[in-house]
């Protein structure tokens, strides 16, 4: 990668429609080199977005411009600048690692790799398990060879689609890691609908929710968004229905008297909520659900 290029994804106005059905509208927003979390429940529109900004999609209306280039009228503009890893990502179990990517390598055209597949093992931590089947990886290791794949070309942008589905809590802090520090100098696009994924890494976060993107902002912003709007108290069983119905609920947890219920609302809700710090998640579930 060039250093000193500007390094840009503009969508503008980009819609998806399946007959009378829209799975993305009016999308409008500027990617810059960082974590950018695509956040939003399944059904939201991200993997539809993604395969749109990789070029495997193409949008009813709206245009990508990728650096300045109309994606539309020189698709090669970006499928040379980015790798990608999709939701479900498919090895051939009788390789080892890497032999599959001296193989990705070959099939993409991507030359001189021998010492790139090496620097690639030991970023994703999987220099000891080189020469082991890919059969015999934990879903965790396959989703680091995954990310080693869309590698292979040191792209610009990077795009992963719900990469720590199924991943225990280790391997998910361990993604995470391995993400944010390759944001140092290119886009990362990290498409998931769990809040933690994004909360430490991404620099910037889309909330996408039926198609539509309710706000770009940085974590911290979207904390400031539910600042004094966030409430603790015990209810009992008999009330939690009512308080579900008026209120964004954010968490509950049973206790000896009761539920405790957190909610997100402008003002107090009764005089026995005490005001609580707020979470992304807070700030997520109270956009989505407005």
């Amino acid at each position: 990668m060039e250093g000193s290029v500007t390094i840009q994804l503009e969508l503008d106005g980009i819609e998806k429609r399946y007959g009378d059905e829209h799975a993305l509208r009016d999308v409008d927003l500027v990617l810059e080199p960082g974590v950018v979390g695509l956040l939003g429940p399944n059904g939201a529109g991200k993997s539809t977005l993604m395969r749109i900004v990789t070029t495997v999609l193409q949008p009813t209306d709206g245009r990508v411009r990728w650096n300045g280039t109309d994606v539309r009228e020189e698709p090669r503009a970006i499928r040379d600048s980015v790798g990608y890893l999709p939701q479900s990502f498919g090895v051939y179990p009788s390789l080892t690692a890497r032999e599959f990517l001296r193989y990705l390598a070959a099939i993409r055209g991507v030359s001189n790799v021998g010492e790139r597949i090496e620097d690639l093992l030991a970023l994703v931590n999987l220099e000891a398990a080189a020469d082991r089947r890919l059969g015999g990886f934990s879903g965790g290791m396959r989703q680091r060879v995954g990310i080693a794949q869309a590698l292979l070309a040191d792209p610009d942008l990077l795009v992963v689609d719900e990469p720590t589905v199924g991943l225990d809590p280790t391997e998910r802090v361990r993604f995470r890691n391995v993400l944010a520090e390759l944001a140092e100098d290119r886009i990362v696009v990290l498409s998931t609908h769990i809040v933690s994924d994004v909360e430490v890494t991404a620099s910037d976060i889309v909330l996408l929710h039926d198609g539509r993107v309710l706000a770009h902002e940085s974590p911290a912003a979207l904390l400031d968004g539910v600042a004094g709007s966030v409430w603790e108290w015990t209810v009992g069983d008999d009330d939690l229905a009512a308080v579900k119905r008026e209120y964004t609920i954010s968490g509950t947890a049973r206790r000896s008297d009761g539920v405790a219920v957190r909610v997100v609302s402008a003002s107090r809700p009764t005089p026995a909520a005490e005001p609580a710090e707020p979470t992304l998640e807070d700030a997520y579930l109270d956009a989505i659900g407005r």
